[in-house]
């Protein structure tokens, strides 16, 4: 963490300096904002937290609710989100009160005795290693909790407004804040009195219900699986040996279960099968009491026991796949036409069963992926045309969660006797681990994601996917770190050079070239910037030098890797990196020793890859992302 270039600080340096609408934020929701966001889940509060590090604009998130969440909902975080929390600077705080998952036990019944289960196996959650961070289990309240604290603590000193909820809106065409949202106060004296905010966006995060998804005229299309399942969160004795292992089971006659150990050692959650539901329902399983439930649960324990002493949280859903037919408010025969003013995320455009532990986590990518694309237009430092992008780039992703996420729930539903072999389940685990980890996605070529032309100069960062950090030496004070940890969530552009085998001030180096062309060029992303804006300010430039950390003095480096911060221009020497001979990252993610140049989006993911020469390529990517 970098503090002190603004002056002294001495308190907590996570509270960053209030700028901009932080200066005098109005308790009230002003006639007026640039961002509106509808409900305070993962997706509405990520792109909350996003927006606040842009001081100019004004982002105001409302909920319905009183306050904030306490109990229920997701639980389960993929590794990719916790790659994500270290962006928002509180990865390690949630992983410390956190469940970490590191395998998964399979239980099936008992090949001696049927009528009783026995654990079939284990599975290690990621085998390959696929990222240096955990799969961990917490309440997705205190998930909330953190975003609320990261925004609280912005330069814009952002925070929810409670109990306020969304009625209608209507988009003028031709206005400065086209979108005419009415909203109602749900609490309090006030509770039903309607008034209006006039917005430039409006963003849907009010779930599978959505308001403002009905109101752009949105179709949800899909359907129900006619299958129910009881969840409780519970205090419970057990003698059932892996009751602190995220577990399915399958018994012979009494349905199957998920057991999800939570955070605090002695919680956990059950997903109960509650079977078949008929078709003619009509929503009646909903009210299947918390004992009956019970029942089911210890009855497909047998022969452990199963003694609750609290339910914390109780709740029976019906497994259903949708999927909106667009993300934003203009239809699939105008996309390209108009720019959308109003999108929808998370659960408004796509819902699923729970048991594949998705749901919060591509929610969160949902708004990773829109934050920053709304700040950089706002801010006026992108066309209009980059908002396109999100629901061309999240429908894709939310189509293959729903696709998996159907093949899962499938085999959880599954009486042990209809697979045609006891390893099938265990099997299907494993094959999915990209997927359950969250790295499977890839976006395609766009205007901000390029085209893989110069792929083979750095293997293990595929254009499309998430930027996979590896470990380097900070060569100012020698620390070991890892690269992509230290890009935070500031709406940053990141240029990662790895330089080609010339140390800093030798002959022909190509690093050198290309630091004498982005400071002079005029064809460089660094000049022509508005007034008052530095390069700095906009783009995190990276250097990894192939040598050894005392083969490099800071003085030979170009001055652009050093750059000047804050009202007093100090230099920032932590930008500049050496290899580590026993973890060089040019080996570990298959970097040409010839160098290359490596862009990564605000939302951690890979945009280009080309080689150090290419400064036609890098201007033109930049250029048509000018406004």
């Amino acid at each position: 963490m970098q503090f002190h270039h603004f002056g002294y600080v001495s308190g907590d340096p996570r509270v960053q300096p209030a700028a901009g609408v932080g200066l005098a934020r109005p308790d009230g929701l002003p006639d007026e904002v640039d961002v509106l966001i509808v409900g305070t889940g993962p997706a509405g509060m990520i792109t909350a937290a996003q927006l606040s590090q842009f001081p100019r604009i004004s982002t105001r998130i409302i909920e319905r609710r009183a306050g904030r969440l306490q109990t229920g909902h997701a639980d389960g975080l993929q590794a990719r989100s916790v790659e994500t929390f270290q962006a928002f600077g509180f990865a390690d705080r949630l992983a410390a009160e956190a469940h970490h998952v590191t395998e998964f036990a399979f239980w099936q019944p008992d090949p001696d005795d049927p009528t009783h289960i026995a654990r079939a196996g284990r599975s290690p959650d990621d085998p390959k290693g696929l990222s240096e961070f955990p799969h961990i289990l917490v309440n997705q309240a205190r998930v909330l909790d953190y975003f609320a604290e990261f925004m609280a603590n912005s330069p814009t000193r952002m925070r929810p407004d409670f109990g306020v909820e969304y009625v209608s809106h209507q988009v003028l065409p031709g206005t400065e804040h086209p979108v005419l949202a009415t909203l109602a106060y749900s609490v309090g004296e006030t509770a039903g009195k309607e008034f209006q905010v006039r917005a430039k966006y409006l963003v849907g995060a009010d779930g599978a219900h959505s308001r403002v998804r009905q109101t752009i005229g949105c179709r949800f299309e899909g359907h129900s699986a006619n299958h129910a399942w009881g969840v409780l969160d519970i205090l419970a004795d057990t003698d059932f040996p892996d009751i602190r292992l995220l577990s399915t089971i399958q018994s012979s006659s009494g349905g199957n279960m998920m057991v999800i150990p939570r955070e605090g050692g002695f919680l956990f959650r059950l997903y109960v099968d509650l079977g078949e539901v008929p078709a003619d329902d009509a929503g009646k399983v909903r009210g299947t009491p918390v004992e009956a439930v019970i029942a089911k649960a210890a009855a497909i324990l047998h022969p452990y026991s199963l003694d609750v002493k609290k339910v914390a949280w109780f709740s029976v859903y019906e497994v259903g796949h949708r999927l909106a037919e667009q993300f934003d408010d203009v239809p699939p025969t105008e996309t390209g036409d108009r720019p959308p003013h109003v999108f929808i995320l998370g659960d408004a455009c796509h819902t699923h069963s729970a048991k594949g532990g998705q749901g919060m986590n591509v929610s969160l990518q949902d708004g990773f992926n829109l934050g920053w694309k709304l700040g950089h237009v706002l801010d006026g430092r992108t066309p209009e045309a980059l908002l396109t992008t999100y629901g061309a780039e999240r429908k894709v992703i939310a189509k293959n969660l729903i696709d998996f996420d159907k093949a899962w729930s499938s085999m959880m539903a599954k009486k042990a006797d209809e697979f045609a072999d006891a390893a099938e389940l265990p099997e299907y685990f494993k094959s999915t681990e990209e997927f359950r980890t969250g790295f499977r996605t890839e976006y395609p070529p766009s205007m901000i994601v390029g085209r893989p032309m110069h792929r083979d100069l750095a293997k293990g960062f595929p254009i499309g996917q998430r930027f996979a950090s590896a470990r380097v030496r900070r060569v100012a004070d020698t620390n070991p770190v890892h690269l992509g940890h230290q890009a935070t969530a500031d709406g940053r552009w990141r240029i990662y050079v790895f330089a080609d085998e010339a140390a800093p001030g030798g002959d022909g180096s190509a690093v050198a070239e290309l630091a004498e062309w982005l400071t002079r060029s005029s064809d460089s992303p660094f000049t022509g910037l508005p007034k008052g804006v530095r390069p700095h300010d906009w783009f995190d430039l990276e250097v990894v030098y192939q040598q050894d950390h005392h083969a490099i003095e800071l003085s030979q480096v170009p001055e652009v890797f050093k750059p000047r911060v804050g009202p007093f221009a100090l230099a920032d020497l932590e930008r500049v990196h050496a290899t580590m001979p026993e973890d060089d990252i040019f080996e570990a993610r298959t970097i040409d020793r010839g160098g290359a140049v490596v862009l990564v989006r605000p939302d951690q993911y890979v945009a280009h890859v080309m080689p150090l020469a290419a400064t036609d390529e890098l201007a033109d990517f930049f250029a048509r992302l000018r406004r």
